[in-house]
């Protein structure tokens, strides 16, 4: 059964995209797992998409040397998209799952490629909050606010296998003061934080908060994505991008 999959997966047509499309998340439908023809159609068309350069075909169309590797990430797709499939027909769900580039990692492939173990910082100089600017509010207040419904928010990001996500949670923070501040929402720059603020934080190793949001204010502000793109790396500090 393995050598068939494994010559249909050869066989497949895969389309080469001229750009990335990383960013796609792909529906599944009932019809995709009707059939292990239908699964293996959807797995060429999510290759086609997220793993377009990873795999190379002779005249013969057979894959040079990826077999047995080819075959272990459909054989994690297809349990992915199972899971998906059922997740997205239980009744009462709020939220739809679908396939992106990770569809064919498994849980503990994920974990250890994307995760690692949070440093443990010691805040260990703290200022007391001596007042909250809401604390004496007396109007009524809504009991919900939804700040992508207010334009507050900017789209998904993806802080890729670096342990930055205490960049990405200040910048969102900073992101949404500011457009609620100033109705103009920009979407700031992880990789100044992670290239430039040293002094206790350390970049892809993890970080706090609280010392990114005391950096930006001594630094008068954060560069915008455009001006500082982010990489997923431990770099040097661009001073000529920071401002």
């Amino acid at each position: 059964m393995q050598l068939i999959i494994l010559s249909i997966l050869c066989l497949l047509p895969f389309t080469f995209s001229a750009s990335p499309l990383h960013d796609i998340v792909m529906k599944v439908t009932d019809n995709d797992i009707k059939s292990e023809q239908n699964l293996l159609s959807l797995y060429s068309k999510w290759r086609s998409i997220h793993r377009p350069h990873e795999t190379e075909f002779d005249n013969t169309g057979h894959v040079q040397g990826r077999e047995n590797e080819l075959l272990k990430r459909y054989h994690i797709f297809k349990n992915n998209v199972r899971f998906i499939h059922a997740s997205n027909s239980r009744p009462n769900v709020t939220y739809t799952l679908g396939l992106n580039k990770f569809a064919d990692l498994s849980n503990d492939e994920f974990r250890a490629k994307y995760t690692k173990s949070a440093k443990m910082f010691q805040q260990t100089s703290r200022k007391e909050l001596q007042s909250f600017m809401y604390e004496n509010v007396t109007e009524p207040l809504p009991s919900y606010i939804d700040w992508r419904d207010n334009g507050a928010v900017t789209s998904a990001k993806d802080q890729g296998s670096c342990g930055s996500c205490w960049a990405f949670s200040t910048v969102a923070a900073v992101e949404g003061i500011n457009q609620i501040r100033s109705g103009k929402l920009i979407s700031l720059s992880e990789q100044e934080l992670v290239d430039c603020d040293k002094k206790i934080n350390e970049g892809c190793n993890g970080g706090l908060m609280d010392y990114a949001f005391q950096f930006i204010v001594e630094n008068g502000g954060i560069s915008s994505e455009a001006r500082y793109p982010y990489n997923a790396n431990d770099n040097q500090c661009e001073i000529e991008r920071v401002g």
